[in-house]
């Protein structure tokens, strides 16, 4: 299937990944706006009040030293490869315990037919990083992450850009949102979107509004021209190459209140 856009985009071959998400091929240049952040932000659930700062501001982690990472309710202990006024790396390790957003009924997020995704209801649960582990690199300001991820042999597989809200600091936590919306770059540099169809579906169940779907679309552009066609520093070839050292242990989860939560609604598997 191939269509052409009113703008220099080319949209052609849809197809589903590996996680059931929808992707569709890119092609031509990206076609960029201002993003109004501020409508992102509505979104943020953690890290608007006082005591949090932006990304990229001191006083920055020091190498291997341990960060919880959320998104919203999700929480996710890495370990910190860099952390400085570029922004922030992080390694999420194999098997690490994490706190998930999961379906109430116990059934799985893509078990669930589309246009009753985002209105489910839903509780915190304990579960564990699946497959190999993964980079992570959060460029301060930027409404987006970059994850590198490796096949089972060691084989680079790609480069995943996850849209969410810019980063909030505070101690040895960062806080952000995921905004549905993703891309994915193959090795030989071929660009999918992800999970257009999800975000349509937010709007038509009232979850996002339409001003805040097209501030996610316009993000997704901003990461094509910036990331992408800029070649800007998260897709440096030295992260495809980096490993994490052989010493550093899979950080655990803190024994908080709402880790405690989770870990008693969390179903047996």
């Amino acid at each position: 299937m191939t269509e052409a856009s009113g703008d220099d985009t080319t949209v052609s071959e849809t197809t589903v990944s590996d996680s059931g998400g929808t992707m569709t091929r890119l092609a031509g240049a990206a076609s960029a706006r201002p993003v109004d952040l501020e409508v992102l932000e509505a979104q943020r659930s953690v890290g608007a009040d006082d005591g949090w700062r932006p990304d990229g501001t001191a006083p920055f982690l020091g190498h291997g030293d341990v960060l919880l990472w959320r998104y919203g309710p999700r929480l996710e202990p890495v370990r910190v490869v860099r952390d400085d006024e570029r922004g922030l790396v992080v390694w999420l390790a194999e098997d690490t315990e994490v706190v998930t957003w999961v379906p109430a009924d116990g059934r799985q997020l893509r078990e669930i037919p589309l246009a009753e995704r985002f209105v489910a209801q839903a509780r915190t649960a304990v579960g564990r990083w699946r497959g190999s582990g993964i980079l992570r690199i959060a460029p301060a300001g930027r409404p987006w992450s970059v994850w590198l991820f490796w096949e089972d042999d060691g084989t680079f597989a790609g480069h995943y850009v996850n849209l969410e809200l810019p980063h909030r600091r505070r101690g040895a936590e960062t806080a952000t949102r995921d905004l549905v919306l993703d891309l994915w770059r193959d090795p030989d540099g071929e660009l999918w979107l992800k999970d257009a169809d999800e975000l349509e579906a937010s709007v038509d169940c009232g979850r996002y509004s339409r001003e805040l779907a097209d501030e996610v679309r316009a993000a997704a552009e901003w990461a094509r021209e910036e990331l992408v066609a800029g070649a800007d520093w998260p897709l440096d070839e030295e992260w495809t190459r980096w490993r994490p050292p052989a010493d550093w242990s899979v950080p655990a989860l803190p024994d908080s209140d709402e880790v405690r939560a989770a870990r008693a609604t969390t179903l047996p598997s």
